[in-house]
C-alpha cells in the first residue's frame, strides 16, 4: 500500500510563507507526475500546481509567482513553497500522485491534507 503523507501547514500572516511537503511511504517504488491541489470552506477542490516526472511545472493563475513545486524524486518527495500568502490561499492543500509499487502496479493516490490558514 503506499501512502502520501502531507505537512507543513499551519497558520501564517499575509505575506508569509509557508512550505509544504508530500512524502510517499509504503509499499512506493516511484511517484511519477504529480501535483497539489486546495480546498476552501464551501468550494470545490481546484488545482494549484502540476509537476512532471522530469520536472516541468505548471501553475493556476491565481499563485504564479508566488508558489513554486518541485520534487525529490529520490526521496519520492514533493514540494510546494509558497510566498506572498495572501488570504485567499486561506484551505486544505491535498498532494496526489501517480506512482508504481514496489509490485509494478500503477496507481493513483491521494493525501490526508494539510490545513493553510492565512489571517490578516
Amino acid at each position: 500500500q503506499v501512502q502520501l503523507v502531507e505537512s507543513g501547514g499551519g497558520l501564517v500572516h499575509t505575506g508569509g510563507s509557508l512550505r509544504l511537503s508530500c512524502a510517499a511511504s509504503g509499499s512506493v517504488y516511484r511517484l511519477n507526475a504529480g501535483g497539489w491541489y486546495r480546498q476552501a470552506p464551501g468550494s470545490q477542490r481546484e488545482l494549484v500546481a502540476t509537476i512532471s516526472s522530469g520536472g516541468s511545472t505548471n501553475y493556476a493563475d491565481s499563485v504564479k509567482g508566488r508558489f513554486t513545486i518541485s520534487r525529490d524524486n529520490a526521496k519520492n518527495t514533493m514540494y510546494l513553497q509558497m510566498n506572498s500568502l495572501k488570504l485567499e490561499d486561506t484551505a486544505v492543500y491535498y498532494c496526489n500522485a501517480a506512482g508504481l509499487n514496489v509490485l509494478g502496479y500503477a496507481g493513483n493516490y491521494w493525501g490526508q491534507g494539510t490545513q493553510v490558514t492565512v489571517s490578516s
